[in-house]
């Protein structure tokens, strides 16, 4: 079975969303080693709605970046929203059709390496809750960013996890990766 992983730039107070707001300087080797070593592991993503339009009006033409633009371009892309219609025009991306959690466990029934599940906050803790989600890394920025969305909500319900794995950048970056608790 396929490892589904999501993995989120984060801040101090909990931000996700728009990271580009409040990541500024953050970046280091490491970091982009570690991310770099993730993105030679998978080999399909997973977007919503609103990730895959930002993205898709960026990455097929960005001048910076150009290792993720190629990247993000020819990987399959599989696209979850209830307004979209297909077919998608960005190239090797797929609307996903029917029950999305039934869509996920097939396509981690397939051979591959991993999916890794990119722009979708409401996505990352639909899957999560659902079980679907194999690892969820929380790449924590020494920022705080003072506004926007939060991975969770007050209404979730408690749920324990695991820390599989931690590492700590030169620029204070935390990469902190973590399972369900079985």
């Amino acid at each position: 079975m396929r490892k589904l992983t999501a993995g989120l730039f984060h801040s101090i107070d909990g931000v996700v969303e728009a990271p580009y707001k409040f990541q500024f300087d953050s970046f280091d080797a490491e970091l982009g080693a570690s991310l770099g070593a993730i993105m030679g592991k998978v080999d399909a993503v997973v977007l919503g709605r609103v990730g895959y339009q930002e993205w898709a009006g960026y990455w097929p033409t960005a001048q910076q970046d150009d290792e993720f633009a190629k990247f993000i371009t020819n990987v399959p892309k599989h696209v979850a929203s209830r307004t979209l219609a297909g077919p998608l025009a960005w190239a090797n991306s797929t609307l996903i059709q029917g029950d999305l959690l039934s869509y996920i466990r097939a396509l981690k029934n397939t051979e591959g390496g991993e999916i890794s599940l990119m722009g979708g906050i409401s996505l990352v803790r639909e899957l999560l809750f659902a079980g679907l989600l194999d690892e969820l890394t929380l790449i924590t920025h020494p920022v705080i960013s003072g506004a926007g969305r939060h991975l969770f909500e007050p209404d979730d319900p408690t749920t324990r996890l695991d820390l599989l794995k931690s590492e700590r950048t030169s620029k204070g970056n935390m990469l902190l990766t973590y399972a369900l608790r079985a």
